[in-house]
Order: C-alpha cells, then sequence, then structure tokens
C-alpha cells in the first residue's frame, strides 16, 4: 500500500511476537516496547536530512555529515504513546517532544482530545507521531489534523500494529502521511480492538489491566 510501511526486520518481529503473548508482565512488556521502539526508529529516521559539518579526527579535518535533531518532534499520543518516546529518544535524544491527550468515546469510538502542547517553531520542525496501535484510526487523524494547524515540515505516524480498517481511515483523512508499522492485522473487532491483536496497550505498559 502507498505511503504503508512495513518493518519487517526480525528482531522487530521477534519482539513482537513476546510483547503479544497474554502471561507477558508488564515489566517485560514495558521493555520489550522501549527496545522495539529503538529498532523502529531507525527506519522512521532512516530519510532524516543531513548537513555537513568540518571536524578534526586524532589525525586530520575532514568534513562529517549529521543531522539537526532539534528539528524533529515526537509526539507521543496520551497516555499509551508514552510507552514508545523513550526507545525512540534513545536514537534521537536531542528531539523535542510534544503532546496530545486523546481518550476515545466508549460509545462512539470518536477522539476527543484533552490536552494539547507543542515546541514552538513548529513551521520549521519535522514530526514523528506515536501510538501503539492505528485501530479504528480516528485518535490518529484528530492528532494529526491538530499538528497539520500548526504547519509542521513534515508528519510521519509510527504504531506497533494497525489494520485494514485503521489505515483506510488515515489514509482517507490524510494520505501524505506516511504509516510506519510492524503488523498489519486481520481486523477490528465490535469494541474497536485490532485482532489478533496484544490487548489494550496502555493498560499492558502501565499495568492498568
Amino acid at each position: 500500500m502507498d505511503q504503508v510501511h512495513l518493518i519487517d526486520h526480525p528482531l522487530v518481529q521477534h519482539k513482537l511476537t513476546l510483547m503479544r503473548q497474554k502471561n507477558a508482565s508488564t515489566s517485560s512488556f514495558r521493555r520489550l516496547l522501549d527496545e522495539l521502539s529503538t529498532l523502529m526508529a531507525y527506519e522512521v529516521t532512516r530519510d532524516m536530512p543531513l548537513h555537513e559539518i568540518e571536524i578534526e579526527t586524532p589525525l586530520e579535518k575532514t568534513t562529517g555529515r549529521m543531522i539537526d535533531g532539534k528539528k524533529l518532534v515526537f509526539v507521543p499520543i496520551l497516555r499509551a504513546g508514552l510507552g514508545i518516546l523513550d526507545g525512540m529518544l534513545n536514537v534521537v535524544p536531542g528531539a523535542r517532544v510534544g503532546h496530545i491527550g486523546l481518550y476515545r468515546d466508549p460509545e462512539t469510538l470518536q477522539a476527543v482530545q484533552y490536552y494539547f502542547k507543542m515546541p514552538s517553531s513548529m513551521e520549521e520542525r519535522d514530526v514523528i507521531v506515536v501510538d501503539p496501535m492505528l485501530a479504528t484510526g480516528n485518535s490518529a487523524v484528530a492528532a494529526i489534523d491538530r499538528i497539520k494547524a500548526l504547519n509542521p515540515r513534515s508528519v510521519k505516524f509510527v504504531c506497533l500494529l494497525t489494520c485494514p480498517e485503521g489505515i483506510a481511515t488515515l489514509r482517507r483523512a490524510h494520505p501524505d502521511v506516511p504509516i510506519y508499522t510492524a503488523a498489519i492485522d486481520r481486523e477490528l473487532n465490535d469494541h474497536g480492538y485490532i485482532l489478533p491483536g496484544l490487548g489494550d496497550a496502555g493498560d499492558r505498559i502501565f499495568g492498568t489491566k
């Protein structure tokens, strides 16, 4: 599918399989999510722009290439998106962090915003929105709607799991936003959960299941 990037590295798939198991403890789920997020960050940042700087090695002066991490903004969708954040920051520790708080109305399955805080000068920045699940797609669309109002340089969306329904929703609303995921599962159930999925990611991260 256009603009949908499946990260199928063996280490990513191995860790995701361990996370899916219902008997995985809260601490192991958290650790695996952190490790998996770090691995995914390498793929998501593959096309980050580089600039040349002059450096001096122990032997001579030369030119090297570096990213400008301060131009990158990670935006976790609260609360479950926080579980991905540290793994991403392991790769780009200089990145800025924005936050958007959304919850899913249990009746309508629509996203309701309760918090929004972004760095300044967003028009100069590249945004990576992170959330473990792209299920109905409503939260992702609402988050990206709000972020795009600030005119960032670019937007990407990263999740562990998605499904055809979630992809279709996000592609309809934001066809220009690339989706990076470790798995495309079969479908949604009647309650808006991905099948086979891994359960409620927020509950499993924070031990509130």
